[in-house]
């Protein structure tokens, strides 16, 4: 009955983890009570239990909260989707203006508008992508 008591603080803190995002503190410790809840199951009692929860917990803190916290702070380079577009240079294809036109970003064509209302970026011109919008890049000179 001992293993219960572990899946259930094990559910709890991954709960827990999900409601506090950025901590990654939660997770870790939840996991060690999942190995802790698998070593009552095999019969290793309350004591060997415990001591399988706290062995797990200090080594799964120490080796995936570091990279955990890497993976939050990654720098600007490494940006996916249309995230990583913003920032980067393009050529207008056809005039772009307020109301649209097309740009070519790192080989790919997109429908653009110029990011302030009253400019109008001429054919062939350099731009930079301010913004995307759904699948519209907002640029600028």
């Amino acid at each position: 009955m001992g293993w219960l008591v572990w899946v259930l603080l094990a559910v709890a803190l991954a709960v827990g983890e999900v409601l506090t995002p950025g901590l990654f503190f939660l997770g870790p410790v939840a996991l060690a009570a999942g190995a802790a809840a698998l070593a009552a199951l095999l019969g290793v009692g309350a004591l060997g239990s415990l001591l399988v929860f706290i062995v797990c917990s200090v080594a799964s803190l120490g080796v995936l909260r570091p990279i955990a916290r890497r993976h939050v702070r990654l720098p600007a380079l490494s940006r996916t989707g249309t995230d990583a577009l913003v920032g980067r240079k393009g050529v207008v294809t056809r005039k772009v203006d307020r109301h649209g036109g097309r740009v070519r970003i790192g080989g790919e064509e997109w429908s653009a508008r110029s990011y302030l209302e009253d400019q109008v970026l001429a054919e062939g011109q350099t731009v930079d992508v301010i913004q995307i919008e759904g699948a519209t890049a907002l640029v600028a000179e």
